[in-house]
């Protein structure tokens, strides 16, 4: 499955790799998305992780995993992208 085509919001995720280290094995479900970043609804309120040198894995198909700077784009762009 090609998540750079699809929506991300609303899908269970977990930060599998990040340049902030506190960031890694957080998890959650995706709120919403910016151009650079996710909001991650954990547990314990939101957090804003960044795209750029993060690696995602997302709970669909037993896991799908996803390098941040694949999704380096707005929602919208990203999607057109992808075709």
């Amino acid at each position: 499955m090609n998540l750079r085509k699809h929506e991300l919001i609303g899908l269970h995720v977990v930060v599998s790799d990040a340049t902030d280290p506190s960031l890694v094995g957080l998890r959650g479900t995706v709120a919403d998305e910016t151009r650079n970043t996710l909001i991650v609804e954990t547990a314990k309120g939101e957090k804003r992780v960044p795209k750029h040198g993060a690696a995602f894995t997302f709970e669909v198909q037993g896991g799908t995993r996803v390098a941040g700077d694949d999704l380096l784009y707005r929602p919208e762009d990203r999607i057109k992208k992808a075709r």
